[in-house]
């Protein structure tokens, strides 16, 4: 899979993707991705506290649980009570609101993840939203197997138990949709509001 085929700027924005091949592997190793992003910033650009990094021009509210390897950019906004871990990327411009819970993810620009989200193991193109109370389930609880993808028609098994979605820039998500684990949106996709999104089905 050409991850530029679903987010056109990814590489531009983080040139480290390139080492790998297949989306699964990025948020596999999120933590190592996000640690050598961490090493390159600028402190004068940058509030660096161990292994978190906010741009000095991030809003971050009270109540935010920041754990692991963690990256906020320029001119993002992470609303009061959101829960970021396992290793998270924002881009410039994401906005997180009140209450998400973002796992081992890059959000690329100008995404907005309205409130009470739940985002694991995915990556998400530049300028999706997700509205309210949408999620991206990256396990399959029921059965425990391998996370499988579909793409050109063909099932391409991951090998990992874990991966949400690979949404491709400009999609919209509903509010209180649910996309099931191994996702893959083409950019500018549209899942309505309630839906179940199950591209084996």
């Amino acid at each position: 899979m050409k991850l530029n085929n679903y987010i056109k700027k990814c590489y531009q924005t983080l040139p480290a993707l390139a080492d790998y091949q297949q989306p699964w592997e990025i948020t596999e190793n999120s933590n190592e991705i996000i640690a050598i992003i961490i090493s390159n910033l600028s402190q004068e650009d940058y509030n660096v506290d161990g292994s978190i990094a906010i741009h000095k021009n991030a809003k971050v509210e009270s109540g935010v649980v920041l754990k692991d390897n963690i990256v906020i950019e320029k001119n993002c906004f992470v609303g009061a009570g959101a829960y970021l871990r396992g290793g998270v990327y924002l881009a410039e411009g994401v906005k997180i609101g009140t209450g998400c819970e973002i796992k081992s993810s890059f959000i690329f620009e100008k995404s907005r993840i309205a409130h009470f989200n739940y985002i694991g193991n995915s990556i998400v193109g530049e300028d999706v939203n997700f509205e309210a109370g949408s999620v991206v389930a990256n396990h399959f609880n029921e059965t425990g197997e391998d996370v499988a993808l579909l793409v050109d028609g063909k099932k391409i098994n991951t090998g990992v138990k874990k991966f949400g979605a690979l949404v491709g820039d400009g999609s919209r998500i509903g509010a209180n949709a649910v996309l099931d684990p191994g996702s893959v949106l083409e950019p500018g996709k549209i899942i309505g509001r309630l839906k179940h999104f199950n591209q084996f089905e």
